[in-house]
């Protein structure tokens, strides 16, 4: 008869790696593909666009990142010029009705409507020399953007899975060969 051993007695250890470990994986993984699956779905709502909904991961995370990365642009570029315009036109408006009251006043002085007009005509001159400096900057600011939108790496697909190919040129030249980094990360160990 063959000695009986008592293999009943489970480590701590080994129970955590045989139950507990693939049972949180497979938590945390549900987790990361319920919340997938909810940036999916609001950004398919945002962009009216359902395409995106039949993306892999990958595709989509990518496809999530460059919207944000427009929807940031749109944030940060002011709302448009109209604001000015309408206030210089508003400027003008009442710069009429003004000549037009004093015009119609009989005992407005020619001197008083000169210099009240004359005053008016160089605010609004420096009105819009003040606003010239601001409208080339924000064109500026709003090109600038859209270069570093249009050169960033994430507007291609990065994984050779979301392009349906591997290109040895590309990624086999990055993986064989990390370039190394100008200040090292710290690590503890």
């Amino acid at each position: 008869m063959a000695p009986q051993t008592e293999t009943s007695f489970v480590s701590k250890t080994q129970h955590y790696l045989k139950v507990k470990k693939p049972l949180l994986e497979r938590q945390r993984r549900a987790r990361m593909n319920k919340c997938l699956d909810t940036l999916k779905t609001l950004v398919a709502e945002f962009q009216g666009d359902d395409a995106i909904l039949r993306l892999d991961k990958a595709e989509m995370l990518e496809a999530a990142l460059v919207f944000m990365r427009k929807q940031l642009i749109k944030q940060q570029a002011p709302v448009s010029p109209v604001p000015m315009d309408s206030f210089k036109n508003g400027y003008m408006n009442a710069v009429s009705e003004i000549s037009r009251v004093m015009a119609c006043t009989p005992a407005m002085s020619v001197d008083v409507g000169k210099t009240v007009m004359t005053h008016l005509g160089i605010e609004f001159q420096r009105m819009l020399q003040a606003d010239q400096p601001q409208q080339q900057q924000q064109q500026q600011q709003q090109q600038q953007q859209q270069s570093k939108l249009e050169s960033s790496p994430i507007s291609r697909p990065v994984s050779p899975a979301s392009s349906g190919y591997h290109s040895d040129a590309e990624e086999s030249d990055a993986a064989a060969s990390p370039q190394p980094s100008s200040n090292p990360m710290w690590r503890p160990w």
